[in-house]
């Protein structure tokens, strides 16, 4: 599992020229499923994410999780983050969780993010995306879970 996490002042998903989802302050996390990804991995990711102390206490240090700013998430599948590009000009996504496993598996880490009493918004599983957002910082922090 990779995870492209960033730190937003606002962030949002369009889906055929409509707002899908829409946050402001908090975390906009691309998530990639891979091929051998568990319930394990889904569950460590979870709490590290939660954990991450990124976000600026009052003298300015990263040093505040999510739980503490009232932030937000939004979470957006993406299975390109499991491209290989080692060989050729043309990514290989044969570890790329195929979209029948990873569709639940996504709403499960989605559930398990909401389950810590957090404000969790998603894309469009499978569909084409526009991602927007104002990365606040920049913070942006590519996370492997395995």
């Amino acid at each position: 599992m990779i995870v492209v996490l960033q730190r937003v002042t606002q962030a949002s998903v369009e889906v055929d020229d409509r707002r899908a989802a829409s946050i402001g302050k908090g975390m906009l996390l691309l998530v990639g499923l891979e091929k051998g990804d568990t319930d394990s991995s889904l569950e460590a990711a979870v709490r590290k994410i939660a954990g991450l102390r990124i976000f600026d206490d009052a003298q300015g240090k990263m040093n505040v999780a999510i739980a503490d700013t009232g932030g937000e998430i939004l979470c957006v599948s993406q299975f390109t983050l499991a491209a290989d590009i080692r060989r050729g000009n043309r990514p290989s996504f044969d570890d790329a969780m195929p979209p029948g496993e990873a569709a639940p598996m996504f709403e499960k880490f989605v559930e398990l993010l909401k389950a810590g009493g957090r404000t969790v918004k998603t894309g469009v599983f499978g569909a084409h995306m526009q991602v927007s957002l104002i990365n606040d910082g920049p913070v942006t922090l590519v996370c492997h879970f395995q």
